[in-house]
Parts: structure tokens; C-alpha cells; sequence
């Protein structure tokens, strides 16, 4: 019998599949992490259940869907007297440690519990000089934050006992907002990343939701968020009121004449001759300083590489990246996440295993973020809990997938209309060519309004035709037959899970009974 595998997971924050070089976008180079897949299998439509930090982090660490764990909202810590996936692998014989980012809630009732060991960012944590709460006691780190996590996860692989498998939670903080590069990385990628087909996306012929969102580039990313400073007296931004009666703050003038720009690292001044101009000069220093920090993680996962192949540990370790979900990178002009459109919806998964996974392997089956924890407890060999909503993907990465592996991947974002991005509460189910998905539009209002349900819709989009959804085809008569099968898997899938289906209640489509 083999010994138990040993168990690096590692993952970054925000980290879209584009922008990893073995998904074929050409927009960054990442040479170690094309090494986990050349060495083992990528997966191209492993999903997220929730496209958000916190909740996408307790279905990782749970193996539960979020109206499960608790979790739906940034707002919505974990409780830690929940079983979770390090407490059952430590009880089977495993070390266990998680290192970086948590973002699970703070205090007795949400710090780490399972981890022998734990060193984690308050909150989102900062880039230079973080704070970090080790163990309960608090402590500031000088330095970069991608390098003291890795720094950190390598004395603990160093002081661990050898004698048992060791399960590693290394969690970065890159590349999430405000993208401040290592100084050695700020001069990476000099020239202009190619634009998105629909950076300029007008959001014609799709749900209310896409057009509201307040996170496009052109219109509500910070200067701040860019490295940006201006002058002294100038105002970063001006006010907008919403069509809620909700002042939004928005960083492009309508006028730019004058507008000047200074880098705060080198003091180098930006001016601009139109609206277009400053756009396009945003999604450059937004792409790049975004790149710049994935370029640390990828140093990072190539000295955590050379400690297995130096130790001679390589052969009997798990190496897993991924991401806590996708985002975007101009895509209908966006940046953040959030929504079950595809950039936000897929995270990236690379895993390597070599006494299981074939070299340079791709997997097109539908792969879920609660599967993970299932799939850890499968390969140490122990008893998966009948709690545990996901399924292990061991079958995927060993070829041998069952007759009646999963079809579809299920989204549920609870934050309607929250204060930052306007991102509007919805559901729905993937399946291999079909997207459909319900904006419900109840739940986490903004304190005093009343909304009543009256920006419900339906979207489904038929990814095989449509793969950058820009065409709502819902209505389409000649995808009925389509939206019937789609909605009744939809229901059947909360029913599995035991989510609530607002569209029986509030009015929304039956799925026997669809508008033409």
C-alpha cells in the first residue's frame, strides 16, 4: 500500500486561468506553473459555487455549498466549530498548516481550526510590511507578502515531522486590488496588452445586471488602485447619483483636459486628450501591475517546486494552484468578479501527482470547488462525510472517469446591489454548452431601499455558438426545448443540495411553463 500522499495546495486570489501561460492567452509568462501542467493535468471548466472570497473559501475548506456552511457573503465569517477538510485529514494522520491569506472572519469564533499549524493576513492583508496573525498572537512582517508566505510555508516544510504526510494551505494574497508589485517585477511587460474584443461592450441583448454592474475600467476603477496620485488639490473623483439615489463615486471626469496623473513609485506624470485615451491607459496599468504580481507567484511555486525535488518529495506530493475564483481582465470592460459570466465563473486548476496524473494531460469535465476537500480525503484514503456536497475528483485525474460523473456546475452570488460593485444577486447552472442563469435580485439589500423584485430576469447562453455571452438567447423560440431542460436540471440541482429556488416563489419563469 502506498504511504499516504503529502498535500500542497496552493492558492492565489483573483488569479484568472487568461492569465496563466499553459491556457494559451499569451498575455504573461509563467513558467513554473506551466510546469505543474506539463508535469500533470489543467482542467479548463473547474467552477467556482460563489464568485467571491469568503464563500468561495468555506466551500474549499468545507466541501459544502455556501446556504450550507453559512457563508454567502464577504459579510458572513465562518464558524470554526464546523468540520472541515483539515480536521478530518489531522485526525487521519496528516500534519496540517495553512499559511497566508485566510479571510474567513477574525476572532476565537473564526480564526483557523484543524491546522497544527497557522499563520494567516488579517482581512485582505497588504502587499509590503503585513501584518499577520500566527497562532492568535498578532505580528508585523517586513517584506514583500508573496515572498514571507512562501519564506514561511518553507520553514514549516523544514521543521515538520518526516515521518508523517503533511497537508500545506499555502494562500497568497496576489493578485487582488491594488496590485502593488515586488519592485523587482515593475518593469515586466512593457508593452501594451492586446485590448478584449469587448472591452466597449455596450450590453445590449442581455439581463439589467450586466449594464448596472459599477466595476468597469472606463468608469469606476480608482486611480488609487492603479498607483495613481494627483497633484495636490485635485480630486481623485467625482459623484455620480445612481438611478437608486445612491451617490457612486467615479474616477473619470467628464472633462480631462488638465487631468494629470502621477505614478507614486518614480513620479512619472500622465496627461490624457480624451475619454478613450484614459480608458485604454487604465486597462494598461490595471493589466500590468496585475501581471507584474503573478509573476512573484509563479517565483514563488517554482522555489516550493525545487523544495520537493530537493528533499525527494516531488513522487509522493499532490501539487494543486488554483485560484478562489476567476475575474476580469477587461472582458465587457470589467475588472472584480462576482458574476457566473465566464471569466468570474471559472477558477484555474492545475494538479500534480506523479503516481496517478499522466504528464501534460487536459480535462473538459465539469469540476467544482466543493469537489476539493472530497478529493484530498480520497487520495489520503479516508472516509469522505456524508456532509461533504462535492464529489473527489481523483477519477478525472487518474482517466478514469465514472459513467455518471457530474454534468453541471452550480453559482448562487447573494450580495444584491452590494455598496462597492452593484453587482446584482443571481443563480444558475452550467452545463457543457449551456449557461443559464436567474437574477433574482433579493436578499442583501443596501440599507434603505426596497427594490421589490422588479429587475428579475432570465439569461441563457449557449457557449458553444456565443462563447463571449453577448446574446441572451432565453427568449429565442428556437431554444425552448433548451430552457425547458436547462431549468428543470437547475431545479433538480437545488433540490440536491437543498438550495431555495426564489423563481417558484417570487414570480420568476416556471420551467413548464416558458414565454416564447
Amino acid at each position: 500500500m502506498l504511504r499516504q500522499p503529502n498535500i500542497l495546495f496552493i492558492m492565489a486570489d483573483d488569479h484568472a486561468s487568461k492569465a496563466i501561460g499553459c491556457y494559451g492567452h499569451g498575455i504573461n509568462d509563467t513558467p513554473n506553473l506551466d510546469r505543474i501542467a506539463a508535469e500533470g493535468m489543467r482542467l479548463n471548466h473547474c467552477y467556482v459555487t460563489n464568485s467571491i472570497c469568503t464563500p468561495s473559501r468555506a466551500a474549499i475548506l468545507t466541501g459544502t455549498y455556501n446556504h450550507v456552511n453559512g457563508v454567502t457573503t464577504l459579510e458572513t465569517p465562518i464558524d470554526n466549530r464546523l468540520p472541515n477538510v483539515a480536521k478530518h485529514l489531522r485526525a487521519g494522520g496528516y500534519q496540517t498548516a495553512i499559511i497566508g491569506k485566510w479571510h474567513l472572519g477574525e476572532g476565537k469564533r473564526h480564526e483557523p481550526t484543524g491546522f497544527d499549524f497557522w499563520s494567516v493576513l488579517p482581512g485582505q492583508g497588504e502587499y509590503f510590511d503585513p501584518y499577520m496573525i500566527e497562532m492568535g498572537s498578532e505580528m508585523e512582517v517586513r517584506g514583500y507578502a508573496t515572498d514571507i508566505i512562501t519564506d514561511k510555508c518553507l520553514d514549516w516544510l523544514g521543521e515538520r515531522d518526516a515521518d508523517k504526510p503533511f497537508f500545506l494551505m499555502c494562500h497568497h494574497k496576489a493578485p487582488h486590488r491594488e496590485w502593488e508589485p515586488h519592485s523587482k517585477n515593475r518593469d515586466l511587460y512593457q508593452d501594451d496588452v492586446v485590448v478584449p474584443e469587448t472591452f466597449d461592450d455596450d450590453y445590449k441583448n442581455r439581463a439589467k445586471a450586466a449594464k448596472e454592474a459599477k466595476m468597469r475600467i472606463r468608469d469606476d476603477m480608482k486611480y488609487s488602485d492603479l498607483g495613481l496620485v494627483q497633484p495636490e488639490g485635485g480630486s481623485e473623483v467625482g459623484e455620480r447619483i445612481m438611478p437608486n439615489n445612491i451617490q457612486r463615486k467615479v474616477p473619470n471626469p467628464a472633462d480631462v483636459s488638465g487631468l494629470r496623473l502621477i505614478d507614486k513609485d518614480t513620479g512619472e506624470v500622465f496627461t490624457f486628450a480624451d475619454q478613450d485615451e484614459l480608458a485604454r491607459f487604465k486597462y494598461q496599468r490595471y493589466l500590468k501591475r496585475y501581471l507584474r504580481t503573478i509573476a512573484s507567484i509563479d517565483e514563488s511555486v517554482g522555489r516550493l517546486l525545487n523544495y520537493l525535488d530537493e528533499n525527494g518529495l516531488a513522487d509522493d506530493t499532490i501539487v494543486i494552484y488554483t485560484s478562489d475564483q476567476g475575474f476580469f481582465l477587461g472582458e465587457h470592460g470589467w475588472f472584480d468578479k462576482r458574476f457566473m459570466y465566464e471569466e468570474s465563473f471559472q477558477m484555474p486548476f492545475l494538479i500534480r501527482y506523479p503516481n496517478s496524473v499522466e504528464p501534460g494531460t487536459v480535462c473538459d469535465d465539469m469540476a467544482c470547488n466543493v469537489d476539493f476537500a472530497p478529493t484530498f480525503l480520497d487520495y489520503a484514503g479516508l472516509t469522505i462525510p456524508s456532509y461533504m456536497q462535492g464529489q473527489s475528483l481523483r477519477p478525472l485525474f487518474s482517466g478514469a472517469k465514472p459513467g455518471d460523473w457530474q454534468q453541471y456546475a452550480y453559482h448562487r452570488y447573494w450580495m444584491h446591489r452590494d455598496p462597492n460593485h452593484n453587482a446584482y444577486a443571481h443563480y444558475g447552472l452550467r452545463d457543457a454548452r449551456y449557461k443559464l442563469i436567474y437574477w433574482y435580485n433579493e436578499g442583501y439589500d443596501l440599507p434603505g431601499t426596497n427594490h421589490g423584485g422588479e429587475d428579475r430576469e432570465w439569461e441563457l447562453f449557449d457557449c458553444e455558438k456565443d462563447p463571449l455571452e453577448l446574446f441572451n438567447v432565453y427568449s429565442n423560440p428556437d431554444y425552448q426545448n433548451v430552457v425547458l431542460q436547462m431549468t428543470q436540471a437547475l431545479e433538480a440541482k437545488m433540490a440536491e443540495i437543498g438550495d431555495d429556488p426564489e423563481h417558484q416563489r417570487s414570480g420568476g419563469a416556471s420551467p413548464s411553463v416558458v414565454a416564447v
